[in-house]
């Protein structure tokens, strides 16, 4: 997990602060926080979740395949 900073140009674009390296069209996950707010616990709270999701979408964690899939999820629009 990489933390980046950006700006925002409009509701809907971001100016990353620097590049990444990804491909075109790959999603990535975005978390909104106000650099102005002192709140400690916030602050606390905001650095848990970073490292619970660093644990759970790390470089270790494997590409699954559709073909891997045992039971598909009916509910899971394709």
């Amino acid at each position: 997990m990489k933390v980046l900073e950006a700006r925002v140009i409009d509701s809907k674009h971001l100016e990353l602060a620097q590049p990444i390296d990804t491909t075109p069209g790959r999603k990535v996950v975005v978390t909104v926080i106000d650099p102005f707010q002192g709140d400690s616990e916030r602050h606390e709270w905001l650095s848990l979740s970073s490292g619970t999701m660093a644990t759970a979408y790390g470089d270790s964690e494997p590409e699954y395949s559709i073909g891997m899939i045992k039971e598909p999820n009916p509910e899971y629009g394709w």
